[in-house]
Formats: C-alpha cells, structure tokens, sequence
C-alpha cells in the first residue's frame, strides 16, 4: 500500500490520470460497470489548501517550486492568494509534461498500450495462482471478471481500481493542481513547458519491477478498503502543507520497503529535472517561472527543495498562513 501513496504524489502527473481515466473507458467493456457516482451533500466552506510552495533565488531572479496533489476535489478551491501572487508574479509556467502533450487526446491509446504485455503474456500468468482466483472473486461480487484485465500490466490494474475509488470519493484529475493552474496558463496567454516528456513517464510507470507491481496489486486486494482511508490521510496532510506529516506518509517507508521503485519514480527524475530548473535561474537574467510538480518531488533529501538549496541557491518557503516557527523547523530539516 505504501506504493500506492507514491504513485497517489508522483506518478500521477495530471498527464497520467487523464490518459489512464480515458484510457479506463475505453479498455472497460460493456457489461463492465462503471464506478457509482457518489453525490455529496454540500460542505461548509474551508479555508484554502496551505500551499506546498518555495521560492528558489539567485542574484538575479526566481523560480516558484510548488508541489501538486494531481487528483482534488472542487471543495479544494479557492487557491491559496500565496499561489495566486506566484502565479501572477511568472511569466512562464512549467509542469511535469507540456500541456500540449498532455491535452492530446491520443494519450490515452499510448497509455493502453503501454499497459500491455511485450512478450505475450497476460495477467494470468503474472499473479500466483492463490492473488489470481482472489482478484476474480473480487470482481465477480461486481459483475466482472479479471478476463477484462488480462492484456494489462499490473500497475496499469493497480491505476485502474485506485482511480475508480478516487472518484467514488469526489476526487478528479481535472480537479487536479496541475490541471487547473494549465488551464489557467493557457487562457492568460502565459508561456507554459514541461520537465519530461509523456513518453518518459509512461517508461517510469513500465520499467518499475514486475516483482514489485505485483506485490503492490496484493497489498491492495489484501485490504482494499484501506485505500479511501488511505487518500484521506494524504490528502488532508497535504491540504494542511504539513510537510512533515506528508514526507512520512508518502516517501520514508517508501524509500526503505522499494527501493528501486523508489529510485525510478522519485530520485532519477529529480536528478533530471534540477539541471532544467537551474537554467530557468542561471540562462536568464528576468522574469520568473513557476514550476508545478507532484508534492513527493518536492519533499526530503532526494527532493528538488534540498538538491538546489545543496548548490548554494536561495530557498524560501511561501506560507502566508503558516507560523513563522513552523516554516523554521521544516528549513531546519
């Protein structure tokens, strides 16, 4: 389960769930129900999120970190002003994936097909005998059965059932942090970008180990109804920017129990990504750019905050709402 927290963060990208919320619909067959929509009765309004946000400085200019939750709910809005004043203050805004890469609706058929199988097997012949007649059991008590999953891959399946749970809850990846500050780059005319490329995150999500995904399918047919649970611990941790509380949630446990999952996932993009965030302070001379990426990204000593404090830049975090002695004791980790 606890490498569903990492993917709950990171390789969520809104790139990953909008594809994998099409593509879903389009591999689901027929007869396969649709998860039931939950309508909720209306909740007194909240306070903003407390953004997850830092401001990384040399002598002649900025660039915003701000660490994204990619599936929210409409109750997560408005934005924090912290953010808004970011945002207002960038003249570029970047996210994990370009946007035209990840509103292109062809996606969601690169995704399925990255799903499957390159050398003919199928979901079957991954899982032991014993998870195999489990999962079909599962899926019998809602008019399916696993013949529907069996040209996929397990993190594809683990995706798959995550998201439908997601949306039981009220969570939507149009809802997403990513996915609302993209729309609204586009409509104000602000140049946008991106750190990877679709591709490369569909390789992050293909090339973590079979031993692993299959594992991780366990974990969730085991107690799957430890997820919602689960995604109401995150989601609070991080509507609270309690930095803290999120890092021991979503990366430590992470870091010791799959360590090279973890590695995949979370340290070799980051190691990637500093060198393109340290020419957005180091090849321009003015304006600032805003950088939006999932919250793990952001979060303990593998993180982007620490590697770029490590070269000897400046970093600030942005939280009008936090007491001062707080933000202290996170600098100070």
């Amino acid at each position: 389960m606890r490498r569903l927290k990492l993917l709950c963060l990171s390789l969520f990208a809104a790139a990953a769930l909008m594809s994998v919320a099409l593509a879903v619909e389009q591999a689901r067959p027929s007869s396969s129900p649709a998860p039931a929509a939950v309508v909720a009765a209306p909740a007194p309004a909240a306070p903003p999120p407390v953004p997850l946000l830092w401001k990384v400085s040399d002598r002649d200019n900025s660039v915003y970190l701000l660490g994204s939750f990619h599936l929210l709910k409409a109750e997560d809005y408005p934005l924090s002003s912290d953010i808004d004043q970011a945002f207002a203050a960038s003249d570029k805004v970047v996210f994990e994936v370009p946007p035209g890469q990840m509103l292109d609706p062809a996606m969601a058929q690169k995704f399925l097909a990255a799903a499957g199988y390159s050398d003919g097997r199928t979901l079957s012949q991954v899982l032991p005998a014993a998870m195999r007649e489990k999962f079909n059991r599962i899926l019998a008590q809602r008019g399916a059965s696993i013949a529907q999953f069996e040209a996929y891959e397990p993190w594809f399946v683990n995706l798959s059932l995550m998201l439908g749970i997601s949306q039981q809850m009220g969570f939507r990846p149009d809802k997403g942090l990513d996915q609302t500050l993209m729309q609204q780059a586009l409509a104000s005319g602000k140049a946008t970008g991106g750190l990877e490329s679709i591709e490369t995150q569909l390789n992050v999500l293909d090339s973590t180990p079979m031993a692993e995904q299959v594992t991780s399918l366990k974990e969730f047919l085991d107690k799957p109804t430890d997820m919602p649970g689960m995604l109401d611990d995150l989601h609070g941790a991080w509507r609270d920017g309690d930095v803290v509380k999120l890092d021991k949630l979503a990366r430590e446990e992470m870091r010791e129990k799959t360590p090279e999952t973890y590695r995949i996932v979370n340290i070799e993009r980051n190691d990637a990504w500093v060198p393109q965030i340290q020419k957005m302070l180091d090849g321009q001379k003015k304006g600032q750019t805003l950088v939006v990426v999932g919250a793990l990204h952001l979060l303990g000593e593998d993180g982007v905050i620490e590697k770029l404090r490590a070269k000897g830049y400046a970093v600030e975090r942005v939280c009008s709402a936090c007491a001062p002695a707080d933000v202290e004791a996170v600098e100070a980790r």
